[in-house]
């Protein structure tokens, strides 16, 4: 299982190689207090942006993550990231997920559509048999959203993170499996294309 930077287009999204070249505009949307809410670790700044993206970076030089930025593709405008991470090559197994779209593009068909084009990779191109996501326990809009892509909700792992706050966190974890892509696929295709924005 090869993974390696690529670009994934959609007709409303178009997701790149995350870069420090983002750092700017992903800034100029990013800093919403609200899209960190469920994050352990809250970016707030500038520079805290900018440590994001080096440590998404780091993952990446390490093989474990593969960041993008999520690109409008009607205007090339920055509007959030997201990732492959807990690469797991023997296995043939990723998560997806440190995913953050700006508010303005939230309840679109942005977050379904970038979800989509790293499905369709992970098992069409990088002959994935299992892909993960997971979100805090708290989280029930994220849950809700996981569970209406078409996952599986497996568990939780109890007093799974420290959040910045020092509150612990309880993740729920999610995962769609090689057999149940077809069925997903066919789902997530009529609600994209049942989708204006």
């Amino acid at each position: 299982m090869r993974v390696e930077p690529v670009t994934l287009e959609g007709r409303r999204v178009r997701l790149e190689p995350l870069a420090q070249g983002h750092l700017g505009a992903l800034t100029q949307v990013g800093l919403d207090e609200e899209l960190w809410r469920w994050i352990p670790t809250p970016v707030r700044t500038q520079e805290d942006m900018a440590a994001y993206i080096k440590t998404a970076l780091q993952e990446q030089e390490r093989g474990v993550s593969l960041p993008f930025a999520i690109l409008e593709k009607a205007t090339g405008r920055a509007i959030g990231s997201t990732r492959y991470g807990s690469i797991d090559r023997v296995h043939h197994r990723v998560e997806i997920g440190w995913t953050w779209v700006a508010r303005d593009w939230q309840r679109t068909a942005t977050n379904t559509e970038a979800k989509y084009l790293l499905l369709r990779h992970a098992f069409e191109t990088l002959g994935c048999l299992r892909v993960e996501l997971k979100t805090d326990s708290l989280n029930e809009k994220s849950r809700a959203a996981i569970l209406r892509i078409g996952a599986k909700e497996e568990g939780i792992f109890r007093n799974h993170m420290i959040t910045s706050s020092g509150r612990i966190r309880h993740s729920v974890y999610f995962s769609i499996i090689e057999s149940e892509w077809p069925t997903v696929k066919a789902q997530l295709k009529a609600m994209l294309n049942s989708r204006v924005s």
